[in-house]
């Protein structure tokens, strides 16, 4: 099994700088699409084979250094008794809402059984790759929004409402998520997942201040109970909260393009650090491309020890010419000076 991606996570330098991309299986893949247009997406998700095979294409295709578990970060709210459906051209829909404390009666404890697609799915993996696969789910409170919006949200009005409002029952909430999280993270390394990656993608709508309150705390928890396997944290808009991410003694920080890679480097000295392009810099020209990934490249070397990755998921417009280059250009990248 290659090891770079392993190593840069546990604060190793690396021969080269390892890489692999957030969405790298997906809508922009032709051999994805094919796919796709024989099922919808859920079912994609809950056939172990089908997972597994999606799983495998950017991993042969691109030659990146780690593959990351096809599913979605909504899936433990299939087994606590909440239905999920993924519509065309308006994303995940969640019901029932909960948006008050006495909508928590709504909410049971995760049953494992009922998500043992995804683990099925892992068991197939570890077989058939040469990389090692990341497992991952949402955080609490990244659960918590979608169950309270029933949707994505650009305001997320109710979620602070109900935070503002009830933080008391908001904390049970919390706690709930918290729980199902870890019992199935913890699965997943059972399966043999080799990495965690947790999503907290939309705790950046937080002040530092409301973050330190109602999303550390939970965090944390998971994190510190995750034993065996490296922890990555990946957060949106990181750098406004900085001082509170440098304490979450996860193995990895997942930046994104917000924030300039040679800041994080002498804020988050404690971390191995990920990412950083903006995704849709790969929609640019191949020397403005090639120029900002060398910048990253020779800035994430003076970290802890750097993986190189896009500030969030691949999007659908990118071309996979582009991707193949990318890879290449990171294995072959020269350090001089550094």
């Amino acid at each position: 099994m290659k090891e770079a991606f392993l190593k840069a996570c546990r604060g190793f330098k690396t021969d080269y700088t390892p890489v692999w991309f957030m969405r790298q299986a997906g809508r922009y893949m032709p051999e994805y699409q094919k796919i796709r247009q024989k099922y919808d997406f859920l079912t994609m998700c809950k056939t172990p084979e089908i997972a597994a095979e999606v799983t495998i294409q950017p991993v042969k295709i691109l030659g990146v250094d780690a593959a990351i578990l096809f599913s979605d970060i909504l899936i433990p709210l299939e087994g606590m008794g909440i239905k999920i459906e993924f519509i065309e051209d308006k994303g995940p829909q969640v019901s029932p809402t909960i948006r008050a404390s006495s909508h928590l009666e709504n909410l049971k404890e995760i049953e494992i059984e009922a998500v043992d697609y995804v683990f099925n799915a892992i068991k197939i993996l570890v077989r058939e790759l040469h990389v090692p696969l990341i497992g991952f789910s949402a955080s609490p409170f990244t659960l918590a929004t979608y169950v309270i919006e029933g949707s994505s949200s650009k305001e997320f009005i109710n979620t602070k409402r109900f935070m503002f409002s009830e933080p008391a029952g908001f904390h049970k909430l919390m706690e709930i998520f918290t729980k199902a999280t870890l019992k199935y993270l913890t699965e997943q390394i059972r399966a043999g997942v080799h990495a965690i990656q947790i999503f907290d993608t939309w705790a950046g709508i937080l002040s530092p201040f409301d973050y330190e309150i109602f999303v550390k705390p939970y965090v944390k928890k998971i994190i510190d109970n995750i034993k065996n396997v490296p922890v990555i944290y990946f957060c949106s808009n990181t750098s406004g909260l900085a001082n509170h991410l440098n304490d979450l003694n996860a193995n990895v920080l997942s930046i994104d393009w917000r924030i300039d890679i040679k800041d994080a480097v002498n804020i988050f000295k404690s971390y191995s650090l990920q990412g950083n392009l903006d995704p849709l810099t790969l929609l640019g020209t191949e020397e403005e491309i090639f120029q900002r990934v060398e910048r990253i490249l020779i800035d994430g070397k003076r970290a802890k020890s750097h993986i190189f990755n896009l500030g969030h998921g691949v999007n659908i417009n990118t071309r996979v010419e582009v991707l193949k280059k990318l890879v290449d250009f990171i294995h072959e990248f020269k350090f001089t000076g550094v």
